[in-house]
Parts: structure tokens; sequence; C-alpha cells
């Protein structure tokens, strides 16, 4: 087998399933963005409500189908054929995507959340379905490429998703050019799930729970009983929860550490994402397919090493006040590089630690009940999420500095690094 994972690219086993994902997370981030844009910059008081209340909700909405409808999604994906399945939730996109485009050219708020919240649901329900049948269509030895293909192309599927959203929308005519960008990425990622090739039959012994409780705790149930699974959960989720920080807090740092402005907010948030998929490769390049977590308690230690140098890079490279300064000022500061280079260093190491956990839960996870592991995990995710932004909001009310919360974290990363060696 070829250990390069990009050779995966040409196979159709495999790369269907990687741009159908890579344009539905690049849609979902790009209408989120642009939302929120138009809301701040051309909407105005129609919303209804202020535009930093109404970016939370946003946010919340996104994420709430995780919270309801992940055991439901992973029943579904284990007692299915999962390739029907996508092509199923990759139409529905096309859909909802046509009701956000209505919603934009009407100006109608309200409905431009709900289209949110239904692309937050079909992301609910395609997430265990990816993940899951990636042993499906790859040998062991591909998990590990096949995985870090699927990371790396998420974090710069976001990135351009939220580059491309903001910038759109705030062009002349904003709402027609994001209209049919939104409707061009759905019909792209349809088109490429008409490919994917037809995966195992499903488990029609799976039931499917009604309500939004008792399918949970059957969920929590099932991976209680495996604790290598549970591990691997605990320590993906951990990694969103510092991932999503350290993304949500990069404005206030640029503004309030580095006195610097928005442009400067991109390229940090494309730093993150290249190293994001920078390590997932590399890890792919060190294990050379075999599964093994060995590499990742080091690379959270290199996180937190890196983080602690992103604390005392931050104070020299902060600047003597004023006005914002802008991308070229920042870059002509040699102290900025060093944050720069922290950012890249730190990412790096969040690649090569989250693709091992990710083949942990499918290798470790019998075909018949993978996805709602999977399933699982997901709400793990929106967990540890929304309480790194609670925490978060609550640390900074009471005066803590950004770089204190992310020094902080660095602290705790240790606590997380040493726990993993026991993986």
């Amino acid at each position: 087998m070829d250990d390069r994972p990009f050779a995966l690219l040409t196979r159709r086993r495999f790369w269907p399933l990687f741009v159908g994902q890579f344009l539905g997370a690049a849609n979902d981030n790009f209408f989120k963005n642009a939302l929120i844009m138009l809301v701040i910059y051309k909407l105005g008081g129609q919303a209804g409500m202020e535009p930093k209340i109404l970016a939370t909700v946003a946010a919340g909405l996104f994420i709430a189908p995780f919270f309801l409808f992940s055991a439901l999604a992973g029943e579904m994906s284990d007692r299915f054929e999962k390739s029907r399945l996508m092509k199923t939730w990759k139409a529905a996109e096309i859909v909802i995507s046509a009701i956000g485009a209505a919603a934009l050219l009407a100006g109608s708020v309200p409905l431009m959340l709900a289209a949110l919240f239904l692309l937050g649901l079909q992301s609910t329900f395609t997430g265990p379905i990816k993940y899951a049948v990636l042993p499906e269509y790859l040998k062991d030895n591909e998990l590990i490429g096949g995985n870090a293909l699927i990371e790396g192309g998420t974090f710069l599927a976001i990135l351009l998703g939220t580059i491309g959203g903001g910038t759109l929308a705030l062009m002349e005519d904003g709402e027609i050019w994001v209209t049919v960008t939104m409707m061009a990425l759905a019909i792209m990622g349809f088109a490429a799930s008409l490919r994917l090739p037809k995966a195992h039959g499903g488990d029609r012994q799976v039931s499917i729970g009604i309500g939004l409780i008792g399918p949970n705790v059957a969920l929590w149930r099932l991976v209680r009983g495996h604790p290598d699974l549970m591990a691997a959960i605990l320590g993906i989720s951990w990694f969103w929860l510092v991932g999503a920080t350290y993304l949500t807090q990069f404005p206030a740092f640029a503004k309030d550490s580095l006195n610097a402005d928005g442009p400067v907010v991109t390229l940090m948030l494309t730093m993150f994402s290249i190293g994001i998929g920078l390590g997932s490769i590399l890890c792919g390049r060190l294990l050379k397919g075999e599964i093994s977590t060995r590499h990742v308690p080091w690379a959270a230690l290199g996180m937190s090493l890196f983080a602690t140098d992103l604390y005392f890079a931050a104070a020299n490279a902060s600047g003597d006040g004023g006005p914002l300064r802008g991308l070229a000022t920042v870059l002509a500061t040699p102290s900025f590089w060093r944050v720069l280079a922290d950012l890249l260093a730190f990412s790096i190491c969040g690649g090569i630690y989250i693709v091992p956990l990710y083949v942990i839960l499918q290798t470790r996870s019998a075909e018949t009940f993978r996805a709602r592991v999977v399933a699982a995990n997901n709400v793990a995710n929106a967990i540890f999420m929304v309480f790194s932004s609670l925490a978060c909001a609550a640390l900074l009310a009471a005066g803590i500095g950004i770089t204190d919360l992310f020094l902080g974290l660095a602290a705790l990363n240790l606590i997380a690094a040493w726990l993993l060696r026991r993986l």
C-alpha cells in the first residue's frame, strides 16, 4: 500500500466522501458567517437583537441539533446502508440551502436562523456516517491517512467557508453572491455523494429510539462498557474544547493583546487551519498506516509548550497602544512572527494529536454499533465546546486576560497529556 495519504484522493472509495464532507463543512461555515456579517453591517436593526447576541444565538442554533439528535443519527447510520443515507442528506442540503437563499434574498433573519438550524441538523446526521463508513471503504493501514485527510480538509473547509462567507456578504449585491455560492456548494456536494460506493448493509436489529432522553442514555450505556472508546472520546472532546477556545478568542486576542485589526485575525485563523492540516498529514507519515496512539501524549505536550511560549511572545508583540495596527504593520514587527510560529506549531501538534484518536473510535468499535459510538463522540464534543464558551465568558468577565486564559489552558493540557499516556 502506498503510505502517502494523498494517493487516497484518486480512489473512488474515498474521494467522493472527502469531497462531499469538505463542501458540506465549507457551506455550513460560509452561511453562518455570511449571516452574522450581513446582520452586523447591512441588516442592522432588522434582526431585532444586538449583533453580539445574534452571533451567540446563531452558534447555539447550529450546535443544538448535535445535543438533540445525535443519538437518532447514530442509530439510523447503524441500521441502514450508509451511502444511501449520505446521498439522502446531501440532497436535503440542497433544499436547506434553497431555504437559506430565500431568507437572504428576502432579508428575513428568522428564516436565516431556521436555515442555519437545519444545516446543523443535516451535519448531525452526516457526521456519524462519514466516520463510521471509513473502515468499510478503507483498509486498516489506510485509516490513519484517510482520517488525516478528513481532519485536515475539514479545518481548511471551515477556514475557506468562514472567510468566503464574510467577504462575499459585504460585497455589493452580497446576498446574491452568497445565495449562488451556497447553492453551488450544496449541488456539488450532492453530485460527489452520487459516486459513493455502496457500503455494507446496515443492521436491522438496531432499534430507532423515540424521544430525546432515552436514546441518549442508551448511547452512553453503550460506550461506557468500552473504556478504550470512552478514553478516545474524552481525548477528542478535549481537543475540541481547546480548539474552540482558541478560535473563539482570536478576535479579542488580536485586538486586546496584539493591538491588531481584523485582517490579522484572518491570518491567525489561516495559520491555525494550515497547521492542523499539516499535522494531520504528518501524523500519517509518522505512523505509515500503523494504528497507534504513541504520538498522542507527546503531541499534547507540544501543544502545551507552544501555548506557553505564545503567552510570552504575545507580550513582546503587543505594540505600544494607539490605533489598531494593520496587517502590514504587524508583519513588520519581528516579535509577531514568533506568535505566528507558535500558533502554527501548536496546531501542527493538534493535527498529530487528533487523527489517531478518531482511528481508535473506528477500529475498536464493532461495525454494528460504530456509528452510535461516533454519535456519542459528537455529543461529547458539543458539551465540551459549550462548556468552553461558558467557562471563558465567566473567566473573562472576572477580569482574566486572554493570554492568561491561554496559559491556564496550556497547564490543563499537561494534565490531559499525562492522562492520555494511559490510552
